[in-house]
């Protein structure tokens, strides 16, 4: 007798071939039993791993194979493709998806003609089966995009990979994009170190008129020349000169201004507000967003994709969703609040424009209403879209801009100042600006200042990269897509070329000594102008035209010349090996600092013959207020920074932020330091007292 599962499958006359099995279970829910989704985990069908896998003589014909260990998954699409009346191929809508379309209908032995291509930007029932209703044949143009990038970006890293082993370190590989933000990154801190600090005085005064106090600052003279204070004793020679009873308004202006809503997010701006807002890396963004993409169980209505496709450069939104968060905005907040629909569809500079902006798949389905079904970090980044895309048709932010000038025996204070007039879409913001208001005055009134203060002050030199800002400058720039910019910056921490400190972008040892080989002898190749160029021929190819390969060609004739002019290149790049005075435990050899995956370590210098390997101990300099041993710096396997007992597992103290060396004069707990990018202070953790903090 046939069992229930052999009556399904074969009731199943249409299959959906998917990417992921999270993605195939939310899938196969909205569509019923004639229907059966299957995932292929990715590529079935690739460039070797081992070799090249590139004809270059033979018109850079790449050699695709199966992927190792993927013969189980082949077998079984086969089969059901096999059953099946209809197959459709539900792969990501990017030009990855597309090129994993393409090798599976090769696998499949599926017609190369047939419509049986899907693609939908948010998996919600009514776009899956509208999606299914329109299937169009694959494009060829945006598999030849991504053969060409494949193509391009491999014979990058297996020709100068070699000599890299050869000439700095053994296991280094190199990468188009990823060798152009390591030298970012590199020239942002040469820049940094290049950098003399100026010194410069400022000089405040601190009013209070009626229950308002504000603070007014040193400009200028009386004929608006700017003062620039340059030492101390300049400073205090203008303070003897003011008058601390007699400062006279001079002039008061007031201008009402607006601040419109930001625009629905791209890929490049979520992961920098998710960076700055939440403290999420590019890496963990795309994680959480892939998730919210394929579908989130979340009760009666069951697992539904939450957002749109999350790998887009597009601002734009659909008419649907404009109407849905203006009838929402109407009803939660009022009328005054939501505009006529904005559809941000303006084209920008480098975009395809492929998808829309990454939104919610249903206004209604507000953040906290569906907070129990989603984990922390799920709820705040569906949050952060949420409000996103719900501000953006919302109407501006009025304040009023006042500007008050007061004059002092010949100098001129300014004291600036806003005040809200309607909040607009700043109702619903986390992240709102406090007002700051100043008083009543009209011109000619006389303020005294209760306190003049001077300030010494540095210039400061360029910020280092955060994720975020990095991500911005590859944008800006033109450099990769949205799909590359989180596997970017995997790639140089990964590699080791450089390394995050305090949530900042450091350059290594390594990554510096890399980046001086890759300028040296590839400087046409590895550059911002010709990575963006390169891009841009990129985006021909998907929209036809030019052809693929003569792009690789066109490519690979510069290419060549700077791989023999780097085989001829005698500067010695090696990184030299630091010998610790210290000696092996295993083999009596001296120990030394090695350089891994995972940053620094010790290892013996006696290596492949002895295989001894330790970690190196970061001491804070504080005992551990248990058992007296050490405090030393530590790593979770996610990469989090904490501090604990050396003398663990007997002394399980740890905690996430700095200790000081210093007791708690309430409780006599140790004092920590916790410095985020919105805190810097020195604190208890046991009774909550604060020594000191910086705004």
């Amino acid at each position: 007798m046939m069992n229930i599962q052999q009556r399904g499958e074969n009731l199943a006359k249409n299959l959906v071939i998917v990417e992921s099995p999270t993605k195939a279970r939310t899938i196969s829910k909205m569509l019923g039993r004639n229907y059966k989704v299957k995932a292929s985990f990715g590529h079935l069908r690739d460039l070797p791993k081992s070799r090249m896998g590139v004809d270059i003589e033979n018109d850079f014909t790449p050699e695709y194979i199966k992927v190792r260990g993927r013969a189980k998954t082949i077998n079984e699409l086969k089969k059901d493709v096999k059953n099946a009346q209809k197959v459709f191929l539900a792969t990501d809508p990017d030009r990855e998806g597309e090129a994993i379309s393409w090798h599976l209908n090769y696998l499949m032995g599926l017609d190369e003609n047939s419509k049986n291509r899907i693609e939908f930007h948010e998996i919600t029932k009514n776009q899956v089966l509208k999606a299914l209703k329109n299937p169009r044949k694959i494009d060829m143009n945006l598999v030849d995009a991504q053969q060409a990038r494949r193509v391009v970006d491999r014979i990058v890293g297996y020709e100068i990979s070699p000599i890299l082993w050869k000439r700095i370190k053994s296991g280094l590989s190199a990468g188009r994009v990823q060798s152009v933000a390591l030298k970012l990154i590199c020239d942002r801190q040469k820049e940094i170190d290049r950098f003399k600090p100026e010194e410069y005085w400022t000089i405040d005064a601190f009013h209070k008129k009626s229950t308002i106090k504000f603070v007014s600052s040193l400009q200028s003279d009386e004929n608006s020349k700017k003062i620039k204070i340059e030492n101390e004793k300049s400073a205090k020679s203008i303070i003897e000169k003011i008058d601390k009873e007699n400062f006279i308004v001079n002039d008061i202006k007031k201008i009402k201004k607006k601040r419109n809503p930001q625009k629905p997010y791209t890929t490049s701006t979520l992961q920098q507000d998710a960076s700055n807002k939440l403290g999420f890396s590019t890496k963990t963004t795309m994680m959480i967003a892939q998730q919210l993409f394929e579908g989130i169980n979340i009760g009666q209505e069951g697992s539904v994709g939450l957002i749109t496709y999350m790998r887009t450069d597009a601002t734009r939104l659909s008419s649907e969703i404009i109407n849905e968060a203006i009838k929402y905005i109407k009803e939660n907040y009022g009328e005054e609040y939501a505009t006529k629909g904005n559809s941000y569809d303006k084209k920008s500079k480098n975009a395809q424009d492929a998808h829309e902006a990454i939104r919610p798949t249903a206004i209604y389905r507000s953040p906290y209403e569906i907070k129990d079904y989603l984990s922390d970090l799920q709820f705040k980044l569906y949050n952060l879209i949420w409000i996103r895309t719900v501000q953006s048709q919302m109407k501006a932010y009025e304040y009023l801009s006042t500007q008050i000038s007061l004059i002092n025996n010949g100098y001129i204070f300014k004291a600036n100042g806003n005040q809200t007039v309607f909040d607009g879409y700043t109702k619903i913001s986390q992240y709102r600006k406090k007002e700051q208001l100043l008083p009543d005055l009209k011109k000619d009134d006389k303020l005294k200042a209760y306190k003049i203060e001077k300030t010494q002050h540095f210039t400061k030199p360029p910020a280092k990269y955060t994720e975020a800002s990095l991500v911005k400058a590859l944008e800006e720039n033109g450099i990769g897509r949205p799909s590359t910019y989180s596997s970017t910056i995997n790639s140089i921490l990964s590699r080791n070329y450089v390394e995050i400190l305090d949530r900042q972008l450091s350059p290594t040892e390594l990554g510096f000594t890399v980046n001086d080989f890759l300028e040296e002898n590839f400087a046409d190749i590895i550059n911002v102008d010709f990575t963006a160029s390169m891009e841009s021929r990129l985006d021909d190819i998907a929209e036809n035209q030019v052809k693929w390969k003569e792009v690789v060609s066109s490519f690979y004739k510069e290419f060549k010349k700077d791989i023999n002019k780097a085989k001829k290149d005698s500067t010695d790049y090696k990184v030299k090996t630091e010998l610790l005075d210290e000696k092996c435990p295993k083999c009596g050899h001296n120990l030394a600092i090695k350089h891994g995956r995972n940053g620094k370590f010790v290892g013996c210098s006696n290596f492949p013959n002895c295989d001894f390997t330790k970690s190196i101990v970061k001491k804070v300099g504080v005992k551990c207020p248990k058992c007296g041993h050490d405090l030393i710096e530590k790593v979770t396997k996610h990469g989090k920074r904490f501090y604990g007992c050396e003398n663990y597992p007997k002394c399980d103290y740890a905690v996430w932020d700095k200790p000081v060396g210093k007791k708690c004069p309430k409780c006599n707990h140790p004092l920590l330091h916790k410095k985020t990018r919105k805190v810097d202070m020195i604190y208890c953790d046991n009774c909550g007292y604060v020594e000191s903090e910086k705004k």
